[in-house]
């Protein structure tokens, strides 16, 4: 049994992301697999401040805003999920704040298998990989982190438009796979 965290990084609770997010989540506890999703927008992370604060105070963000939270579910975390609508073919303000803030410990979080989500209205799978890169950029810096599969949720615009497509399938059964 693996401890799974999925992080949804949509800003609309139903989105397309989301919805993907569940199916994930879904095939993951079906497989005996202790799931969490986490909806970042309900915890309002900001920006990080680039002030430095962390590095000389044994990783404590000078921020107060449940981030501290975030960081050790992540540390003890077996698989890391990150999911988000594209924007502008890169992901969204709550994933992206997320990611940068890890900076105040992100050495601790190692080993990890990592899974990426996207839901975007672009039908072009090929337009799609600047967005994983973010991801994968993320993923770099994490020391032992492995990427296991991506889910492309492509061709949705509205919310909902995601149900029916075969990304849909593809999550339930990439979450049973982890």
């Amino acid at each position: 049994m693996k401890n799974i965290l999925i992080f949804c990084g949509s800003p609309r609770k139903g989105g397309n992301s989301d919805l993907l997010c569940e199916q994930f989540m879904a095939g993951a506890q079906e497989a005996g697999h202790k799931v969490e999703k986490i909806f970042v927008q309900e915890h309002k992370i900001a920006p990080c401040l680039g002030c430095g604060y962390c590095q000389s105070h044994e990783g404590v963000c000078v921020q107060k805003d449940g981030m501290e939270t975030m960081l050790e579910k992540m540390i003890k975390a077996d698989v890391l999920v990150l999911a988000s609508p594209v924007y502008f073919y890169s992901v969204s303000a709550q994933i992206k704040a997320l990611m940068d803030r890890t900076v105040a410990r992100y050495t601790e979080i190692k080993n990890k298998i990592m899974y990426y989500i996207i839901a975007a209205a672009d039908p072009d799978l090929s337009h799609m990989e600047r967005t994983i890169e973010c991801f994968r950029g993320f993923a770099y810096c994490l020391e032992g982190s492995v990427e296991k599969g991506v889910v492309y949720g492509v061709g949705a615009w509205n919310k909902g438009d995601i149900k029916g497509s075969p990304s849909m399938a593809q999550a339930f059964e990439m979450g049973k796979n982890v």
